[in-house]
């Protein structure tokens, strides 16, 4: 063999690993998502911000990323074989919402890092000590809403002073609701509102319960909000309409779609920042370090639209505070 072919051949040969490393497909991670909503309503608004900022951080579902969905459909029950199910896989890291999957997952490993969302009170609820520094592998986002249960009540009797009788529609496996509802009878003793509890096992219990509501002549229903209900917008409010109930909740979702009021935080806020916390961990962060997030900013929609329909006429301060009108 002559020499200049000897010398290209051991040259091409060297770039072998090179190429090969170049050639490698990407590393796909994967993790876990265990939430109480539903198959049938995935993604909801929330989920789809959070695939978002996963995508705007560099993960793709399919690309770089598996994730392993585990929906319980409203049930407290499924949720520890679920979590298990996840840890067994096993995945890198789960995210979880609400306040039950999030205990369930808890409760199933002690290492692989938990990055929960929308939990209404993470302390109260069992699930960290200290928001500054959580446990070892628990960090994420709190909606703070215990905090503001009181609150919505407070705005509900400012724009209908009349108010005596709410109906609270409730997803009643969720722990966290629970604490909402506690939350709300506290408050409307004091605003002398008298609280009708019509909270549901199941999804399929909504429109006996908002019938419920109107054959009690509640002046309106809140809507105590969980990845549950907020997978149900369209029939909520279809059947609401038909009944002629107004509805209040914490998700824009339900005034933009003819409820009459919702004021909270922006919950897909919370996500995009559970997807950024998520992309932390993977790239080497410890959920420890990594302190509890609330929200900082509450919106108050009004649906001037709805309220009109209603024959509800909006104080004029009300209006002038609301973040966002809706004509």
């Amino acid at each position: 063999m002559r020499r200049r072919e000897f010398i290209t051949l051991i040259s091409g040969a060297a770039a072998w690993p090179v190429v090969a490393r170049a050639q490698r497909p990407e590393q796909i991670r994967r993790i876990g998502v265990l939430t109480q909503g539903s198959i049938n309503s995935h993604p909801t608004p929330q989920f789809r911000a959070f695939l978002n900022a996963l995508h705007e951080a560099g993960w793709d579902e399919g690309h770089n990323l598996k994730i392993e969905w585990r929906f319980s459909e409203g049930s407290a029950e499924s949720l520890p074989h679920l979590a298990n199910e996840l840890v067994e896989l096993p995945v890198e890291l789960i995210i979880t919402s609400p306040t039950a999957p999030t205990l369930a997952a808890k409760q199933a490993t002690s290492t692989i890092p938990i990055v929960f969302v929308q939990v209404a009170d993470p302390v109260r609820s069992g699930i960290v000590t200290n928001l500054a520094r959580p446990d070892a592998n628990v960090t994420g986002m709190s909606s703070l809403a215990t905090d503001i249960a009181g609150k919505r009540l407070a705005l509900i009797k400012e724009a209908l002073p009349n108010t005596k009788l709410i109906s609270v529609l409730w997803n009643r496996p969720s722990k966290g609701a629970a604490l909402i509802m506690d939350e709300l009878l506290i408050a409307g003793r004091r605003l002398g509102i008298e609280l009708q509890d019509v909270g549901v096992d199941k999804a399929a219990e909504i429109e006996t319960a908002l019938r419920i509501a109107a054959d009690k002549r509640s002046s309106l229903v809140v809507l105590i909000d969980d990845p549950v209900l907020e997978g149900q917008v369209e029939t909520v409010i279809r059947i609401a309409e038909g009944l002629k109930l107004p509805l209040v909740s914490q998700s824009a979702p339900y005034a933009r779609s003819g409820g009459l009021m919702a004021y909270g935080p922006d919950l897909n806020e919370l996500y995009r920042r559970g997807a950024e916390y998520m992309n932390r961990i993977l790239r080497g962060a410890k959920p420890g370090d990594l302190p509890v997030q609330q929200p900082d900013k509450f919106n108050l929609i009004l649906n001037l639209k709805t309220a009109k329909a209603l024959g509800i006429e909006f104080p004029a301060l009300l209006l002038a505070r609301a973040d966002e009108v809706i004509e």
